[in-house]
């Protein structure tokens, strides 16, 4: 058998290299951005379900990783089951919720209705007796609860805009699930693949950013995990068990109602927004049963997740600011649509814990000078 050529350089042999004329870089640094733009075309509508895609695989990695090894080495199965079970988890509460929207903001308007033709209660006597502020916020309340014009009007404007909101909503909300249902396909694909993408994800971030790459990858994956788990999660499990609460009550709206209180579980202490204006409705309709069934759901649920499961689930995970948090929600949203409820706070939480590597690195390089001038010795 011949031996095979192996081509070699005119430098090699003795000769000059071929001349290659300064157009030819020139032409393949446009042909590169010609590819990498037809590429941003093609993937732009998809940006908002692959970044989804990719923060549910990222963060429900290990238990993918725990389901293989349960399956027996099968990928493809196990792809198969996380991807059901995700969508068991998210796919099914949207799907209830935009069902029964039109039903229950109708039945949201009609109660608020009864409410309001049934007026106010009267402020309690023991009210006028609190010294120095107690007959004046009596009298207020009385004031408030004989202006039935006012509130009329008001209502009207309440009504209008809360029958926009929920046409508006309905249609983010249909949008929204399609996504879901393409980032979970996308989903299979990167769960079964996942080893080889983690290979390529880990070489172009060292090639990026060097020995520090390890560290910022192990950051990231902390920060998803706990924006995931301990914000995202446990809001989603308390809108879903609210809203559960709500229906088992007989509250009006159960559904629109677990909805805000998943939005508004983000805020400290802000399901006491929406659950206890529900128990003050059960009690004025003599369900005084439920209505305390309503404020021991609502002290439970809302205590123990916020107070007790998310601090467990966000340890090691760093400090995400709050406000970052509302504003991924809100920026997400209209940059993503209904699935930047998920993509916004984590990214901007993956950003802020990386900014924080940042900072802390820069904090150590410039306190280092300092360290050694004043040290004993230094200088001699």
């Amino acid at each position: 058998m011949l031996p095979s050529a192996q081509p070699q350089s005119r430098a090699e042999d003795g000769f000059p290299a071929p001349y290659r004329p300064p157009i030819e870089p020139a032409v393949g640094l446009f042909v590169l951005l010609l590819l990498v733009a037809g590429c941003t075309a093609v993937l732009l509508p998809f940006v908002s379900a692959l970044i989804l895609a990719a923060v549910l695989c990222f963060s429900t990695w290990p238990a993918f990783v725990e389901l293989t090894h349960f399956v027996g080495g099968r990928k493809t199965l196990a792809a198969i089951t996380m991807v059901v079970l995700l969508a068991a988890a998210i796919i099914v509460p949207f799907a209830i919720l935009g069902s029964h929207l039109v039903e229950n903001v109708g039945a949201v308007v009609a109660a608020a209705h009864r409410l309001l033709a049934e007026g106010p209660p009267q402020p309690p006597a023991w009210l006028g007796k609190i010294p120095l502020v107690g007959a004046r916020i009596r009298d207020y309340w009385i004031d408030l609860s004989q202006d039935v014009a006012s509130q009329a009007a008001a209502f009207e404007q309440v009504i209008g805009t809360l029958a926009k909101w929920a046409l508006e909503f309905g249609k983010l909300l249909g949008q929204g699930l399609l996504e879901i249902g393409l980032s979970l396909i996308i989903c299979f694909f990167l769960y079964r693949d996942g080893g080889a993408l983690s290979q390529r994800l880990n070489q172009a971030v060292f090639r990026i950013c060097g020995s520090e790459a390890e560290r910022l990858v192990t950051i990231a994956a902390l920060t998803v995990r706990g924006v995931v788990y301990a914000m995202i999660g446990t809001s989603l499990i308390q809108g879903v068990l609210f809203g559960l609460g709500f229906l088992v009550a007989g509250v009006p709206g159960a559904f629109v109602l677990g909805f805000a209180t998943f939005i508004l579980s983000f805020l400290p202490a802000g399901t006491l927004l929406i659950w206890i204006p529900a128990a003050i409705w059960l009690f004025r309709q003599d369900a005084a049963a439920w209505g305390v069934f309503i404020v021991i759901w609502g002290i439970l649920v809302g205590g123990l997740l916020d107070n007790l499961l998310r601090p467990i689930l966000m340890r090691g995970a760093g400090s995400t600011p709050i406000i970052l948090i509302l504003l991924g929600m809100l920026g997400g949203t209209l940059a993503f649509g209904f699935v930047g409820i998920f993509i916004g706070p984590t990214l901007l939480a993956i950003g802020y814990g990386l900014l924080q590597v940042w900072t802390d690195g820069v904090l150590e390089t410039a306190a280092k000078p300092a360290v050694e001038k004043d040290r004993p010795g230094a200088g001699d």
